[in-house]
């Protein structure tokens, strides 16, 4: 009974211990929003995002007049003529696009660096959803890595009670309690969990054929059966411990993977929290789709591509008219001898004008058809988006009431448990309650503890998604 005593309060300890780490704290939440403001500023994909918004900017500055023209001429033999003698001839000339026309093109180009940057937008939501994925991932592994040494810990401890009783020759009727579920399989893919072979199965009790006649039945078939159980318990063990080093290299992979975001060298230390924040939603789920619909960087995108393809419809229009000129003509001439008297040799300038005539229409109507199927495709894009992005909302709400739902389920059933285990340790004390049924009890404890683990990472990955919907950063 001392024995028995001296495991009750291992069993407090454990069960404070993992409420701890379910417990709401802002630590969490603030040391990721600084993982997410590191990742805009060094993840190199994002910076040549970046780059390409800002390269279409300067498209912008580009819309000006067509350069100027310059002819030149030198007669290598002068050339007679009534005004002199004519050695060069220089044209200067300048077009003219029709009014309207630069103001147009710039409007273009504008829209279209608009379009660059609602993609870079795009481009960093779906960065920070993938940050906050693996900051989610790694907190479940963790938890479920503190799970599965408290587990272990119960095991080595049943061990002990187990060689005790053994070595005194009584039988604990030992059946191996159920493990926890493989939930980090959930996680990753990297195969079957050591943990799915661990529940439900019951210790053989030996019984011998044959035995001497000076040592009672019963004390041989308590011999063998506490030895069985002893060897079942370590082999729980042993793949507990298996799954402990699988939750290990799956925290190593994602930590690398994490550092990759960040554009920072794989080996850098990832400072994880102690606790864990509950997920809590900032808006009504009517107002997340209307923000959603309002602010997505994609709709916007396609709201800019509409505009720019409604100036290329004007230019195209424009094109159709005149193209105007103007320049001037300068002669050079000098003097030419008449009778003996030089006559001539003034300069001339002579001022000149042009004008475009577009006389292929063909060209200009395809020109105009082609952006009006543009348009209509982008129309039907935008819409496209929308009812994908209405869908995105749904199935992300879906699951944060569903992981909503479990959560309370399973606090409430630890709840219940816990008032059990408390009931149990009364009577474990005066001996009406036997060590297998409290630890069984509390192995229960463990498994919807892991459960109500998984149900608030599956809020966080619900809300990581309504986050990457719902943009509000605004055009610089």
């Amino acid at each position: 009974m001392k024995s028995k005593n001296q495991f009750t309060p291992l069993l407090l300890v454990l069960v404070l211990a993992l409420g701890l780490w379910l417990s709401p704290k802002q630590a969490a939440a603030q040391s990721l929003e600084a993982y997410l403001l590191e990742a805009e500023k060094n993840n190199p994909g994002l910076q040549a995002a970046y780059a390409r918004y800002q390269a279409a900017s300067e498209q912008v500055n580009q819309v000006s007049l067509p350069n100027p023209e310059l002819q030149a001429g030198f007669f290598l033999r002068p050339m007679e003529r009534f005004m002199g003698t004519q050695t060069a001839d220089t044209r200067l000339m300048q077009e003219f696009p029709w009014f309207g026309m630069l103001r147009t093109q710039k409007e273009e180009a504008y829209q279209m660096a608009q379009v660059a940057y609602f993609q870079y937008l795009e481009e960093k939501n779906q960065l920070l959803l993938q940050l906050r994925s693996n900051w989610q991932e790694l907190m479940l592994l963790q938890g479920q890595q503190h799970l599965t040494k408290a587990n272990l810990e119960y095991l080595k401890k049943y061990e002990d009670l187990a060689l005790l009783q053994f070595s005194v020759g009584t039988s604990p009727t030992f059946t191996p309690a159920p493990s926890l579920s493989p939930l980090a399989n959930q996680v990753n893919s990297s195969g079957s969990s050591p943990m799915s072979q661990m529940g439900g199965s019951n210790s053989a009790s030996s019984s011998p054929t044959t035995m001497p006649a000076s040592m009672p039945r019963t004390t041989m078939n308590a011999g063998i059966s506490g030895m069985s159980s002893v060897l079942q318990i370590r082999l729980q063990v042993k793949e507990l411990e298996a799954r402990l080093q699988q939750l290990q290299s799956s925290s190593e992979l994602l930590r690398i993977q994490f550092n990759q975001v960040l554009g920072r060298p794989m080996t850098t230390a990832i400072q994880l929290p102690s606790t864990w924040e509950l997920p809590t939603l900032q808006l009504e789920k009517q107002d997340y789709l209307e923000k959603i619909l309002q602010n997505h960087p994609m709709l916007s995108m396609y709201a800019a591509e509409k505009g720019a393809l409604e100036q290329q419809g004007k230019m195209a229009k424009l094109e159709g008219k005149p193209m105007i000129g103007a320049g001037v003509n300068y002669m050079t001439f000098r003097p030419r001898l008449e009778n003996g008297m030089p006559m001539g040799g003034e300069n001339m300038v002579m001022p000149m004008v042009s004008l475009g005539l577009p006389i292929y229409r063909k060209k200009i109507a395809a020109k105009v058809k082609e952006v009006e199927l543009l348009q209509a495709a982008t129309a039907m894009k935008k819409q496209e988006t929308e009812n994908n992005l209405s869908l995105a909302w749904a199935a992300a709400f879906r699951d944060w009431e569903d992981s909503k739902r479990q959560l309370t389920l399973y606090s409430e059933q630890v709840d219940l448990i816990q008032q059990q285990i408390q009931l149990q340790e009364t009577s474990f004390t005066t001996g009406n309650v036997s060590l297998q049924e409290l630890l069984q009890t509390q192995q229960l404890l463990l498994e919807y503890q892991e459960k109500q683990l998984l149900a608030q990472y599956q809020g966080h990955q619900s809300l990581a998604r309504l986050e990457a919907l719902f943009s509000t950063t605004a055009l610089n």
